[in-house]
């Protein structure tokens, strides 16, 4: 089992501040294998939500939960919203005797009740698949390739890693998406996921994507909404200031695992990828993932004109501003886009990440580097909680 050590001591900082604390992240990243480390699974304290047993200990559940101590953990606890007026009435106690621990993998629905019934009491962690720090600078290819989902990463071969994957789709479309109340039958939903992974790294457009599935643009909407709150995809939202520039307001499309993205257009290999006309794409959201992952800015965003400037991330944090470009070339130099950016955004710093090994400056503000080293940069790289 890979170690986990900085979600571990995020989760346990916020237990020791929070009567409250969820978990949240896709299906499958490890969130229960991170829980049980903290508490027996045979524990009377331990309830998994779709275990018939824990489902009928929690019928009567304010009797079942107010008389337990300690660490409470209530695994896929969107199945059963009505607990979070009980878990508000049970966090108010004073001396409180338990602190609860709540997982879910539906995080539109457990953070819309969450914060209607226990605001102020809860603190929220988010979980992903591995990053690229977790498993070692030296599987990046095999991280890009396999994505961060760890059954997918350690499997026994490429081909174990992509039957993963391709099992995993269709279980979370013919199932945890009909459970969320999405109606579009699977093969819909399918057609869906594989025009998004061909929209990946680009400007997203509802209405091109409504036409081609004969629904609605609000329709469309909405399930991509949705699988972004289900941490499938991400919309990078355009930031736009005012400027004397014409800018792009709508978002991009990623989606945040490199292995589904792969999975969807059918790339199966690293030689594949290698050859495939989404490299470059996907080279950009991977980047763009794992960059997330270790600074953590406070905001994040894309930005470009009308005119062709643009910056694959602007990022803000700690009062700065960063840019974040991302070129899948051999030796990265200036290009008037990267000009534009610096001046019209008044960058502090700009990093162009490369699949290199050596860094090395542009400018007084711009520097090529590669991943490894980006992510690993000490005042960027975020260690408070």
């Amino acid at each position: 089992m890979i170690p986990r050590p900085d979600f571990s001591r995020r989760l346990q900082i916020a237990l020791s501040r929070n009567p409250v604390v969820a978990l949240v992240g896709p299906r499958q990243c490890g969130k229960t294998t991170l829980a049980r480390t903290l508490i027996d699974v045979d524990s009377l304290n331990y309830f998994d939500l779709e275990d018939p047993v824990s489902l009928a200990r929690l019928e009567q559940p304010m009797t079942t939960l107010r008389s337990l101590q300690g660490l409470v953990v209530i695994d896929e606890v969107q199945h059963r919203p009505e607990l979070f007026p009980i878990l508000r009435v049970l966090s108010d106690r004073t001396p409180n005797p338990a602190t609860f621990l709540i997982l879910g993998s539906a995080s539109p629905a457990l953070l819309r009740q969450s914060s209607e019934s226990l605001a102020g009491r809860i603190e929220v962690v988010e979980m992903t698949g591995f990053n690229l720090s977790e498993v070692g600078f030296s599987k990046q290819e095999e991280h890009w390739l396999r994505g961060g989902f760890p059954r997918s990463f350690l499997a026994d071969s490429d081909k174990a890693s992509f039957v993963w994957r391709k099992n995993f789709v269709q279980t979370f479309i013919t199932r945890d998406l009909l459970q969320m109340g999405l109606k579009l039958p699977p093969l819909a939903m399918l057609r869906l996921w594989t025009m998004l992974a061909h929209y990946h790294g680009q400007i997203l457009n509802r209405s091109e994507l409504a036409r081609s599935m004969g629904l609605s643009h609000t329709t469309i909407s909405r399930y991509i909404d949705i699988l972004e709150g289900l941490f499938i995809v991400r919309q990078l939202q355009a930031w736009h200031g005012n400027i004397k520039k014409r800018q792009v307001k709508s978002p991009k499309i990623y989606f945040r695992d490199s292995g589904l993205l792969h999975e969807l257009l059918n790339i199966k290999t690293h030689f594949e990828l290698m050859t495939n006309p989404k490299l470059g794409p996907s080279w950009e959201g991977y980047i763009i993932t794992e960059i997330l992952s270790a600074w953590k800015p406070d905001e994040f965003y894309f930005w470009a004109t009308h005119n062709g400037a643009e910056l694959d991330l602007l990022l803000f944090k700690d009062g700065k501003r960063i840019g974040v470009e991302c070129k899948r070339a051999d030796a990265p130099r200036m290009t008037r886009s990267i000009h534009i950016a610096l001046e019209t955004l008044e960058l502090d710093r700009l990093i162009v990440i490369y699949p290199g090994d050596k860094s090395y400056p542009l400018t007084d503000k711009v520097t090529v580097m590669p991943l490894t080293e980006a992510i690993s940069l000490p005042e960027l790289s975020s260690t408070a909680y």
